[in-house]
């Protein structure tokens, strides 16, 4: 079988990676996909596992932080930036409102849109929220200096705009 041309990430190193225990993870250590999914997986179980007693469903926090973050957003922006299918936002979003924690307003610029707003309670329970995803990142972020977790937060940036300009166009 003929072997591929190298990916980025092999041009970029020449040692073999390991996992946990040794365990070599061969052409899979030269993907980013899989390096960057392994740590998302663990990150998301450590914090699934810190909020269980909420009954937070996925996309709950991230909807609610971006709520926040830009008032009067539409249903759609929302959509996009978390990454799920509209119908999986609307269903979000419900949640949210039951809860109190947010409230859809008509849009005053376009009758045709619902407007995303965070309430009093949402915010207090943000704040709640971010705590426990503070302590849940702890360790994995004191492995990085603050210049490595600003470089990696740019790079993870450049990255996501590549994948989202691929999807639009």
């Amino acid at each position: 079988m003929a072997k591929s041309d190298p990916t980025p990430v092999e041009n970029a190193r020449n040692a073999d990676a390991e996992g946990l225990g040794g365990v070599k993870l061969g052409r899979l250590g030269n993907y980013v996909g899989f390096r960057l999914r392994r740590v998302q997986n663990q990150l998301s179980r450590d914090f699934a596992n810190a909020t269980a007693e909420r009954g937070l469903r996925s996309g709950v926090f991230s909807s609610l932080a971006l709520i926040s973050a830009n008032p009067g957003i539409s249903q759609a922006q929302l959509s996009r930036e978390i990454a799920m299918d509209k119908s999986v936002t609307v269903t979000l979003i419900d949640d949210l409102e039951k809860r109190g924690w947010a409230q859809r307003k008509r849009s005053p610029t376009d009758r045709r849109r619902h407007a995303l707003y965070i309430t009093e309670a949402g915010e207090r329970e943000l704040d709640a929220i971010f705590s426990v995803v503070s302590e849940t990142e702890n360790a994995v972020l004191h492995q990085l200096s603050p210049a490595e977790l600003m470089l990696l937060s740019e790079l993870l940036d450049r990255m996501y705009a590549v994948c989202v300009a691929e999807d639009n166009g």
